[in-house]
């Protein structure tokens, strides 16, 4: 790589990775000193109409991996391992109880009755959740990197489901053509490509237009699985007693070494749980319960049951038990409502890592990223072209190398059943701090949620070497990346530390010198009010000049989604009020978009600065850069040194991340060593 190219990404990574880095490098500064202990989305959540409006919309959104489970799961259950799990009673009716209470257990209690408690300011999902706990631990500093750790261990088995998930759901759906019409089942892999490569060329248009068609959609589905189950059901009611708890005993005794790879199969059924969690903040904790117990968590028991019982009746019928639930005049129909479906529940998945990777960026765990807004009322929907980019490909590649639902169904069930844990055990320690558990209820929870988890974990990792290892791989490749950068911004973080100076000093020197004050307000992004941007020297040192008004502006991402007017400045007039240096800290949420032109204008109106808010109209931003060298000095490995240049190489213009007019912003400044 030349200097050139380092010069002209190096800073990217540099000023655009600095200049949101917060006071403390190892975690997001706490908003406040005490945790939060309502879900605000509750407190103003919808009622009436409005609660059932919110209930459709979740439908639409945050359901549509879980609800396309049944396409898979009981289908992979007894096709795992050349059918180890046989069509007798004793097995069917313990694999439906494995499954009845797995989904129970994981989504109904752990998720919707305790988790969606620990929000963070409204928020959910794992990041939210990594944030809630380094505020409730902040005055531990030497455990706030732990939370950070685990986190990027969540986000990174996040970005492997977010990549087998599309894949799996639209594979399975297109796979019912082989029954539907066999003369074309050839084709199933080439038109499952073509849906998706439609469905990742539209995400730059966003969700909005399209919106509003996925609640009555899945409302369809939904009806079409409780109809399709409860027939069957009605058929054969015996089947209802695989929903007591003592057939999946029986199940685990008598047979332990299958029941342990059929729960490698039986975890799909909650494929899509933490989505429950992760969009609380979109809808609230009353919608979203409101919508699982009273249409989705009824469709799909009625639709396993119905599955469970045309297995009995029919053992070959288990080839794909879901749509041989269907007459053969409708099975063609309900291939193409299955494909919609699994199209929406691939678009929950890829909305989700784009939003999780613009977290991550705030949070200092990413290189900057382009983020494009794709709504004008909806902060929400973005699209991150780089990470939709990489996602395709990543899709493309386990659909074409898997070429069936069910080999991909055993690779993902390693992502899911990782991010379940990681669920867990930051959960265990929220929940002393902010719920005052005491140990006893410590380790029930301990027991029932994490030792589910950890058996299906164990039951996937067990076929780690039949595609397993992909979501692994991802996961890897990903936790390499943020440790990477977290550790890189740190060291370059150092190094400019040393050569920007004290900005005390620099402002008694610029007094001294008398320098020639040019008319305007400029502003100099900067992390911090301690040292002196590089671009503020080098233009005292080469121009011997400065504006009227020059505003060094600090911005930090916080551990909250959003920070109210009240907390988001701090003004600092540098010891003088007189010389027209000052500093000025803004905080954005890390689901806030920075736009620092604005967040400046709103300043001024706030009375925050003294100035007219049409004064930041005509101002000039001064952007920090410089190439990033590489060196022999220690702190990190080569081969790191260099994923980080090229890391800093790709990252997105600081100038574009921060909203940063191109006709009035500046740069400058000197090379950085790492």
């Amino acid at each position: 790589m030349n200097r050139d190219d380092a010069a002209s990404a190096g800073t990217s990574a540099t000023e655009g990775q600095d200049v949101v880095e917060p006071a403390d490098p190892e975690s997001p500064e706490p908003a406040e000193d005490e945790p939060p202990q309502e879900d605000p989305s509750d407190k103003a959540g919808p009622v009436g109409r409005g609660l059932a409006a919110a209930a459709l919309a979740a439908l639409g959104v945050v359901f549509g991996d879980i609800g396309t489970s049944p396409l898979y799961a009981l289908k992979t259950v007894f096709t795992i391992d050349g059918g180890v799990v046989r069509a007798t009673p004793g097995d069917v009716y313990g694999v439906v109880s494995l499954m009845f209470w797995s989904v129970t257990i994981i989504v109904s209690i752990k998720y919707l009755g305790v988790l969606m408690r620990a929000d963070n300011d409204g928020e959910g999902g794992v990041m939210a959740l990594a944030a809630l706990a380094q505020r409730l631990y902040k005055h531990r500093r030497r455990h706030t990197g732990v939370f950070i750790v685990i986190g990027i261990v969540g986000v990174a088995l996040f970005y492997g489901d977010s990549i087998i998930t599309p894949a799996v759901s639209v594979l399975s759906a297109v796979e019912g053509v082989e029954v539907a019409a066999p003369a074309v089942s050839h084709l199933t892999v080439p038109i499952a490509a073509v849906i998706l490569t439609l469905l990742f060329a539209v995400q730059r248009f966003g969700t909005g237009k399209v919106g509003n068609l996925f609640g009555p959609v899945m409302i369809l589905w939904f009806l079409v699985l409780t109809a399709a189950g409860i027939g069957t059901v009605v058929q054969h009611p015996s089947v209802l007693q695989g929903l007591s708890p003592t057939w999946a005993v029986v199940f685990v005794v008598a047979h332990p070494g299958i029941a342990f790879v059929a729960m490698g199969a039986v975890v799909l059924v909650i494929t899509g749980a933490e989505a429950l969690y992760a969009d609380m903040g979109h809808f609230g904790r009353s919608p979203i319960r409101r919508a699982w117990f009273f249409v989705v968590f009824p469709a799909l028991t009625l639709n396993y049951l119905g599955q469970a019982a045309l297995v009995l009746n029919r053992p070959g019928a288990r080839n794909n038990p879901f749509l041989l639930l269907f007459p053969e005049a409708l099975q063609l129909p309900v291939v193409l409502l299955a494909t919609v479906a699994t199209i929406i529940a691939s678009q929950a998945v890829i909305s989700g890592a784009f939003s999780l990777s613009r977290q991550a960026v705030q949070l200092g765990i990413l290189p900057p990223l382009s983020i494009r807004q794709t709504s004008q009322s909806e902060s929400g929907q973005i699209y991150l072209p780089v990470v939709n980019a990489l996602l395709f490909i990543g899709v493309l590649a386990v659909m074409f190398v898997f070429q069936s639902s069910s080999r991909l169904a055993t690779a993902y069930g390693v992502s899911v059943t990782g991010a379940l844990v990681v669920d867990t055990l930051l959960l265990l320690l929220v929940a002393p701090r902010l719920w005052h558990w005491k140990a006893w209820q410590i380790v029930l929870a301990a027991v029932a949620f994490g030792g589910l988890e950890v058996t299906f974990l164990a039951g996937n990792l067990s076929k780690v070497v039949h595609g397993g290892w992909v979501p692994l791989l991802i996961a890897a490749a990903v936790i390499t990346v943020m440790t990477t950068w977290r550790r890189g911004r740190q060291l370059v973080s150092d190094d400019r530390r040393e050569k920007e100076g004290s900005l005390a000093e620099f402002v008694d020197e610029v007094r001294e010198q008398h320098l020639v004050r040019v008319p305007g307000v400029a502003v100099f992004p900067h992390p911090n009010r301690e040292t002196v941007p590089l671009a503020l020297r080098a233009n005292v040192d080469r121009n011997h000049v400065l504006h009227e008004r020059v505003i060094v502006v600090s911005i930090q991402t916080i551990g909250i989604p959003q920070v109210p007017l009240h907390k988001r400045y701090e003004y600092d007039p540098l010891d003088y009020a007189d010389d027209g240096i000052e500093h000025l800290t803004i905080r954005f949420g890390f689901s806030e978009t920075p736009d620092v032109p604005a967040a400046l204008r709103a300043a001024c109106v706030a009375d925050v600065l003294d100035l007219e808010p049409d004064a930041m109209d005509r101002a000039s931003f001064f952007i920090s850069r410089g190439a990033i060298r590489r060196t022999r000095a220690h702190g990190m490995a080569k081969w790191r040194k260099s994923l980080f240049v090229g890391l800093a190489r790709n990252a997105a213009d600081p100038a574009a991340r921060f909203q940063l007019p191109s006709t009035r912003t500046v740069t400058m400044g000197s090379d950085v060593d790492i």
